[in-house]
């Protein structure tokens, strides 16, 4: 397969997996009843102090449910990964660092602003922070595996 086509055609398969990616990010940060995400008749919570909930979590990890623990500082760095290599991979201006970290705070800000607005889940500056170091890690991985790309298509045209 010459070059061009592979390229369109993994382009095609990184669109597919950003819309797949988004659409399930949309269900468990919204819907998902699982995460309580349909609580009636409760009062609101936010947090704006940064590293409030994680030093929280942290102090609190043995006396807390692991699974809690870990899905909220771990699930909130693994959710926005995916978002962090894909965007790369599918905008050319976001191959610059700089600019897909900016995009995942950004995401992830309005995220927390529609749970806010919509009282779905928590708002929590944290999490955009959690989140932000998940698209860092995406980028970072992206950058590794393009790396590894170029190499494989060298070798293939030697």
């Amino acid at each position: 397969m010459e070059e061009r086509k592979k390229s369109r055609l993994l382009h095609k398969i990184a669109i597919l997996l950003f819309v797949a990616y988004v659409t399930m990010l949309c269900y468990f940060l919204f819907f998902a009843e699982s995460l309580d995400r349909n609580y009636i008749n409760r009062v609101y919570q936010y947090n704006l102090i940064p590293f409030k909930e994680i030093k929280r979590f942290w102090i609190h990890r043995d006396v807390l449910d692991t699974w809690a623990v870990m899905l909220n500082l771990m699930g909130n760095i693994v959710a926005f990964i995916p978002f962090g290599m894909l965007l790369p991979a599918l905008f050319q201006k976001c191959r610059k660092f700089f600019l897909t970290v900016l995009f995942s705070m950004e995401f992830s800000l309005c995220v927390e602003v529609i749970q806010l607005v919509c009282k779905v889940g928590i708002m929590d500056v944290d999490d955009i922070i959690l989140n932000t170091a998940g698209g860092i890690i995406g980028y970072i991985l992206y950058w590794f595996l393009s790396i590894i790309w170029r190499k494989i298509n060298e070798t293939e045209k030697k």
